[in-house]
């Protein structure tokens, strides 16, 4: 029986007041006494929300005597409603009940929620890691209407302002974002995690997201930029961490199955299993996919498994622990040439390419409370994964594929292991409250690459013909050891009740090896070999350095924060850096890790429950920023020495020092309440964000980079769009632009007649909309939408190698329908 509370309004009336202001304080459980996180406190006449933090907490401050409707929600528990009056200084303890309905519409949750908009921000304390003074963002996934089983990014991320995102036609496979002028490829410039641990293919040797949690089973998705380097490592990028679903603590078995069908034969299958049991709780997933997308030569399938059990050793105690497995394969079509993309964007020439990917995931977790004052969490992670990329890859994009010629193979394989150990303490100094960090972590892993010929076939055959074509020029076989020890702290003094700073520091020792040989071999014009010789090329690249930060916080009151943050950054060059023979690019052998800091300032807040808003200035200082510019080629010669060879070849390397600076803006009206609609079942809310970036090379020792723009940044980023709903259908449209941006430090302007590389040049400006609908009943709901509703041509990379070379085009109109069933 649906709960009547949902369908009723609350009573809205105020007692006299005084001047007098207090602190109204308090603690949520449920019936057994266990603490409840992340429910949320709303009272009613001051229009004023709060939310739990992990001990089941929250606090009011400055409110005046009188008469109040508490007000306190949580999913899967009862809503909470009752009158207090507040003449001193009082802590509440609120005990919620379990619901004790079967069924229970998602839109009568979110009326009940109206007043939480579609992105939040981090705490300034969640688990055992602090937020204060951080620019951070919230992805409510619950709250979105949109293309969830392909993964669109354009929709999931649409709030998060001044992403840069690489659009492919893979269902979401792969996750590429980027910002403030960070290549997006992959991924690689964020620290990437989910459920707080590390699961790219090496945190800082080889960065790259090859696997990306189905948005199917997220419950929220945390972004924080600039200042995450203290608590996440040294990055430019920041922190994106996935945080599955739990597991229903009312139920012993839930079972929600989604079924998709779409454009170009898409299907995708997702089913979880969640529950509890007395200490026992589980989430499992497992999530079927494949797809041809808009391109010939370009079939796809994956398989993504994940479990998670925690166990509740006692009331301070949990050990929890996590298997993720994932496989998928892909024939990539390949790139284009622009005079190609201009004919025709589904054009391919690449009929044998392929590209596999095999990732095994284990965490376990030992969360421990030592007192209501101190936490302490033990996170174990290790990784056993492989990649491999075949095909035919040259710089002459437009040159047809030979089948009688070797593909090109390259395999990695991945293996780490990772600690992290993490203390908070929370005390006074002088009545102040004051919350310390302290953590450790280690790293270690040991990746081997090898390159060299593939078969003459078409299938996917994933095995070295070395034997059938011994003087295949690019070959190599390499290992990469990796090690990391970090120690990092943060914390947070209260001057008073409205203003906080937050200094924190980070010591890391990175020592990245490269061991291993690689193939010299020379041909005359005719194809004959001169000279095949074996070259060994060790390297070690060992370093340790210490970075700072400092965040402030000021709220002058409870619905406005004025925050700031600076930090120090570094990325670490990657194995791909040191060595990958590719005939797209060179690698400078003087390559070197790059550092500088990232500094921002900005205000956000809530205006009553009709505006949410956050308005920032960043400013990010790159030095020894690496990126791509034409110069002329060299070869290793049989004494070590590099000699040029006459061709100018697309080089990788330290490029120069960047500045990249910007206003970033967000908000989300609620238009219901500015409107003053009276319907419980009328939801209508509008968001824009917007950022307008500027950038320069300020020095560089490279001819022809000074006084550049700095690649991967468009002038305007822009999504906006509207979320609406009448009861239990509701639907979203979005609108996307994105300016023109440069995708090398040269700034090549775009080459319309070019016919053989498609490799430099700019993206040009994009616009794109977005159409979504869903309808609830019962224990069904489905889901529906157009994604690129007015079929623009565009694309948003330029490839120099997989999935390339040249221009990937993107998807143009699709749509996508989706049935679930929630038992």
């Amino acid at each position: 029986m649906r709960l009547q509370v949902f369908n009723t309004l609350f009573a809205l009336f105020i007692a006299s007041t005084t001047w007098a202001q207090l602190t109204i304080t308090g603690t949520v459980k449920n019936q057994e006494g266990a603490t409840i996180a992340d429910a949320e406190v709303y009272l009613k006449e001051l229009q004023e929300l709060q939310t739990t933090d992990d001990k089941g907490t929250f606090a009011f401050t400055d409110i005046p005597v009188g008469k109040y409707t508490v007000l306190v929600f949580s999913l899967e528990y009862e809503v909470y409603e009752k009158e207090l009056t507040f003449d001193q200084p009082l802590s509440v303890e609120v005990i919620l009940r379990p619901l004790q309905a079967k069924q229970l519409s998602e839109v009568v949750l979110s009326q009940q929620r109206e007043k939480v908009f579609a992105l939040q921000k981090l705490k300034t304390v969640e688990g055992t890691a602090i937020y204060a003074g951080k620019k951070s963002e919230v992805v409510l996934m619950d709250n979105l209407v949109g293309n969830l089983a392909a993964n669109n990014p354009r929709q999931i991320y649409n709030q998060v302002v001044g992403l840069n995102i690489f659009d492919y036609g893979d269902a979401g496979l792969q996750l590429n974002i980027g910002g403030r002028g960070l290549d997006p490829n992959r991924t690689a410039n964020f620290n990437t995690r989910q459920n707080g641990y590390d699961i790219s293919a090496d945190a800082l040797g080889y960065p790259e997201s090859y696997y990306s949690p189905p948005a199917e089973a997220l419950e929220q998705i945390q972004v924080v930029r600039g200042a995450a380097s203290l608590q996440y490592g040294p990055q430019f990028g920041g922190l994106i961490n996935f945080k599955f679903k739990k597991p229903n603590p009312t139920k012993k078995i839930e079972l929600i199955s989604r079924q998709t069908v779409g454009s170009y034969d898409l299907f995708t299958s997702f089913n979880s299993l969640s529950g509890t049991t007395g200490k026992l709780s589980y989430y499992t997933f497992f999530n079927y996919k494949q797809g041809s997308s808009f391109r010939p030569n370009s079939d796809f399938s994956s398989r993504n498994f994940h479990a998670h059990i925690g166990y509740q050793l006692s009331d301070k105690t949990k050990l929890s622990g996590e298997v993720t497995l994932l496989d998928y394969l892909a024939q990539q079509p390949g790139g284009l040439t622009d005079a190609q993309f201009i004919e025709d964007p589904t054009f391919s020439n690449r009929e044998r390419n392929w590209f596999d990917i095999d990732w095994k995931l284990y965490n376990l977790k030992l969360e421990h409370s030592f007192s209501v004052q101190t936490d302490f969490s033990l996170s174990l992670t290790g990784l056993q994964a492989s990649r491999s990329a075949l095909g035919f890859r040259t710089n002459r994009v437009s040159q047809p594929d030979d089948p009688e010629e070797p593909r090109e193979l390259l395999v990695d394989d991945f293996s780490n292991i990772g600690a992290e150990a993490r203390v908070l303490h929370r005390y006074k100094i002088q009545d102040k409250d004051a919350v310390a960090l302290l953590g450790v972590k280690y790293y270690q892993t040991y990746n081997e690459q090898q390159q060299g010929p593939g078969s003459a076939a078409a299938n996917a055959d994933f095995n070295f013909a070395t034997a059938e074509f011994p003087d295949y020029e690019r070959q190599s076989s390499f290992t990469f050891p990796n090690l990391n020890f970090a120690v990092f702290g943060e914390h947070i003094f209260n001057l008073n009740n409205k203003f906080s700073f937050t200094p924190g520091f980070r010591w890391e020792y990175i020592n990245t090896e490269s061991n291993g040989t690689y193939k010299n071999i020379v041909k005359d014009l005719a194809g004959n070999t001169l000279l095949n010789e074996e070259i060994a090329d060790n390297r070690n690249f060992e370093r340790n350095f210490f970075l700072l930060g400092l965040g402030l916080s000021y709220k002058p009151t409870n619905s406005l924060e004025l925050y700031g943050n600076f930090s120090e950054n570094y990325r670490s060059i990657t194995f791909s850096d040191i060595r990958v023979v590719n005939p797209s690019f060179q690698v400078d052998p003087n390559i070197s890790d790059e550092s500088g800091f990232t500094a921002d300032f900005g205000a956000r807040g809530r205006i009553s429950d009709i505006l949410s808003y956050d308005v920032s200035l960043f400013g990010l200082y790159y030095d020894d920023r690496l990126g791509e510019i034409l110069e002329e080629e060299t070869r290793t010669n049989s004494q070590g020495q590099e000699v040029p060879t006459g061709r100018i070849v697309r080089k990788r390397g330290n490029i120069g020092t960047a500045f990249i600076y910007g206003l970033e803006t967000f908000a989300d009206v609620n238009l219901k309440s500015l409107l003053n609609f009276k319907s419980n079942k009328i939801k209508l809310n509008y968001f824009a964000n917007m950022a307008l970036t500027a950038s320069e090379y300020v020095d560089s020792e490279r001819i022809g980079v000074a006084g550049n723009e700095v690649e991967f940044i468009p002038d305007v980023n822009l999504k906006t769009g509207l979320s609406f709903g009448y009861g239990n259908l509701l639907g979203s449209l979005q609108y996307t632009y994105l300016g023109q941006q440069f995708t090398d430090a040269t700034n090549a302007e775009q080459d319309r007649t070019d016919n053989q590389r498609g490799i430099e040049g700019t993206i040009p400006a994009y616009d794109i909309l977005d159409f979504s609908l869903s309808y609830t009943y019962k224990r069904y709901k489905l889901e529906a939408g157009i994604n690129n509703l007015l079929n623009t041509t565009y694309f948003t990379r330029r490839a120099t190698g997989y999935p390339g070379p040249g221009i990937i085009p993107a998807e143009p109109r699709t749509f996508y329908t989706t049935l679930q069933i929630k038992i």
